[in-house]
């Protein structure tokens, strides 16, 4: 796995729709160069708008993957789609949804990190991309990326290979455990299966055993 691309974003106030009031939201990224801090609550200058449901140390950055880009593009007939168009902070290249695992252990240079789980994705990556059906296409072919938090603080640059420490539990993949909370209610087992992960968001936990 590598660092293809780093991204950072603050929130922005969009116009209103004719169906919608003006939203705001940090989803915009935009790539940087050189060197950046990965801090326990994510990267020097990137932000949150919604601090209910996004940002926190469970979701520190969020990793996608860049494999995933010219797929989209050739589905939608998309050239202006890249790095950071998902909202992520880091593109990576050689990692997938089913190549990587709750709990998974990584470390970029100095910085460790840990996998914590899927991205849910919401409305407003809709809005952004302008496509209303996007988080039902996301969910059903699991190119959702995924979330971690920072063990270890310090420097990270794109370029940067990612190496894989330790994986405490090979069975969670990114796309079993996104299944899992997407079909919790008419799979009561696997959902209780994957709220014993202790590696899981705690949030994810909850949902799970409501």
């Amino acid at each position: 796995m590598r660092i293809d691309s780093i991204q950072v974003g603050q929130p922005q106030i969009y116009a209103a729709a004719e169906d919608r009031e003006p939203w705001t939201s940090a989803i915009a990224k935009s790539p940087v160069s050189g060197r950046i801090w990965a801090g326990s609550l994510g990267l020097t200058g990137d932000a949150v708008a919604d601090t209910h449901h996004h940002g926190g140390p469970f979701q520190a950055i969020l990793f996608y993957s860049a494999e995933h880009y010219p797929v989209w593009q050739a589905e939608w007939d998309r050239s202006d789609l890249g790095p950071g168009s998902f909202g992520e902070n880091l593109t990576v290249a050689g990692a997938s949804e089913d190549a990587v695992c709750i709990g998974d252990r990584l470390q970029i240079g100095e910085v460790r990190l840990a996998v914590t789980s899927p991205r849910t994705p919401c409305n407003t990556l809709a809005l952004r991309l302008g496509v209303p059906d996007v988080i039902k296409m996301v969910l059903q072919n699991h190119r959702c990326g995924w979330y971690v938090k920072v063990v270890q603080e310090g420097w990270i640059e794109a370029g940067l290979p990612v190496e894989l420490l330790e994986r405490p539990y090979p069975e969670w993949t990114i796309r079993r455990a996104a299944e899992a909370k997407l079909h919790r209610l008419r799979d009561r087992e696997e959902a209780a299966l994957l709220a014993e992960c202790p590696a899981l968001h705690p949030e994810w936990r909850e949902t799970l055993l409501k």
